[in-house]
């Protein structure tokens, strides 16, 4: 029999943790905090495409949308707080992707995406998939951030981001502030905000 002229493609990518993790059928066990936090801290919001010194990175924005959440769900246990800071965690592999580029790659993007983020979920202790009230409350976070990331750092004007993002309730900004800083230090602090919320479960 002819052998096979088709390489086999690889759909692993080995981790700084030395877990190899299989994009394609992904299990928790191969799933560390320590990599999900080094890679969203190296990974830019916006293409990079916003101002300062450093990159805007997905850890800075989870963070962000973990504190966001917490304001609009002030009453919500740990684990959800947790599934906020955790929802872009597939990000650590397959990068950031902004909404037009998202749409033109089609479905295949956001089925590896649910993969991932149900591994991650169950590595964690959360339900592989959140509840919908939780996954809405989430979004409207997320969307505020996204708002607020837009206007202050990524060159939106006001009128803009209220067209593509929804104008935020105010009350719910009152006190925060997007922080630049180097990759060290939004990898340490989602870290540990990661693991003072999986104490609390």
């Amino acid at each position: 029999m002819a052998k096979s002229s088709q390489k086999q493609v690889r759909a692993w990518q080995r981790m700084l943790s030395g877990r190899r993790l299989d994009l394609l059928d992904p299990t928790a066990i191969d799933i560390e905090i320590e990599d999900i936090a080094h890679g969203l801290a190296f990974v830019a919001r916006w293409n990079g495409q916003t101002i300062g010194d450093f990159a805007y990175s997905v850890a800075e924005h989870s963070l962000l949308v973990e504190a966001l959440f917490g304001r609009i769900a002030p009453n919500a246990p740990a684990k959800w707080r947790l599934a906020a800071l955790l929802h872009d965690a597939p990000e650590y592999v397959i990068g950031d992707m902004i909404s037009p580029v998202k749409a033109s790659v089609g479905p295949g993007y956001e089925e590896l995406d649910e993969r991932l983020a149900a591994a991650i979920h169950i590595r964690f202790g959360l339900p592989a998939k959140i509840p919908t009230a939780i996954k809405k409350q989430i979004k409207s976070a997320d969307k505020i951030s996204a708002w607020l990331e837009a206007t202050q750092i990524a060159g939106f004007t006001v009128a803009e981001a209220d067209k593509f993002f929804g104008k935020p309730d105010t009350s719910l900004l009152d006190g925060l502030s997007l922080q630049l800083r180097p990759p060290v230090e939004a990898r340490n602090s989602f870290t540990a905000r990661h693991n003072a919320l999986l104490e609390q479960l």
